[in-house]
């Protein structure tokens, strides 16, 4: 399990090796075009919240950390879908992935 850190100011975002590794491809295109979006995700059940969101930006730090030292494999049909769903929603969300 890798987490996903945003602006260090919340606990890291705890999200599987392969869905991080798409994540990385997804969110790096947007904020390479200087494009930003919202993310949303439900928290960890033992977590006493609803779902979050957060506007990410390109001059906002972003840690992307893999529990395993090699990448999982990244699927192109997989990058394509997630990159239609933020594109058409305006949101990317992590726990409809």
């Amino acid at each position: 399990m890798g987490t996903l850190e945003y602006n260090s100011s919340r606990p890291a975002i705890e999200i599987d090796d392969a869905t991080l590794a798409h994540l990385k491809i997804v969110i790096g295109t947007k904020l390479r075009r200087n494009e930003s979006f919202m993310m949303t995700w439900l928290p960890k059940p033992e977590v006493q919240s609803g779902r979050l969101s957060i506007w990410v930006h390109p001059s906002i730090p972003l840690v992307f950390e893999f529990d395993k030292p090699t990448l999982p494999k990244v699927e192109a049909n997989r990058v394509t879908h997630m990159m239609e769903q933020l594109n058409s929603r305006g949101e990317l969300v992590l726990d409809q992935l």
